[in-house]
């Protein structure tokens, strides 16, 4: 079984969660479509249902082409993007505390 991230514990795990999670926990690096969808999880028809809107909002961003891949990375420098990682820094700093001192965290 799969252990959750924090980020997924408290938003659930609907595709476009594991997609934006996955890009939060790899933020350094770009991925094709394929890898994303491999990756986070996700199928590769599911993954095209909302892709458009992350790309629209600023969340991703296209980085280069190879071949006929297209890859793309978390856009760092969007307002959005940084209070998605802020969110998260928070969550896990949070659940953090609640483990050390002995509460448990259900998924």
């Amino acid at each position: 079984m799969e252990e959750k991230t924090s980020f997924r514990v408290v938003f659930g795990d609907s595709p476009i969660i594991k997609v934006i999670d996955f890009f939060i926990d790899n933020r350094e690096f770009d991925y094709s479509l394929t890898d994303i969808a491999k990756n986070a999880d996700v199928g590769w028809s599911t993954i095209h249902q909302f892709w458009g809107d992350l790309v629209k909002l600023g969340i991703v961003t296209k980085t280069r082409r190879i071949g006929r891949a297209e890859l793309y990375k978390l856009n760092l420098t969007s307002p959005l993007v940084k209070k998605l990682i802020d969110l998260d820094m928070s969550i896990s700093k949070l659940m953090n505390n609640d483990i050390d001192q002995g509460l448990t965290v259900s998924a």
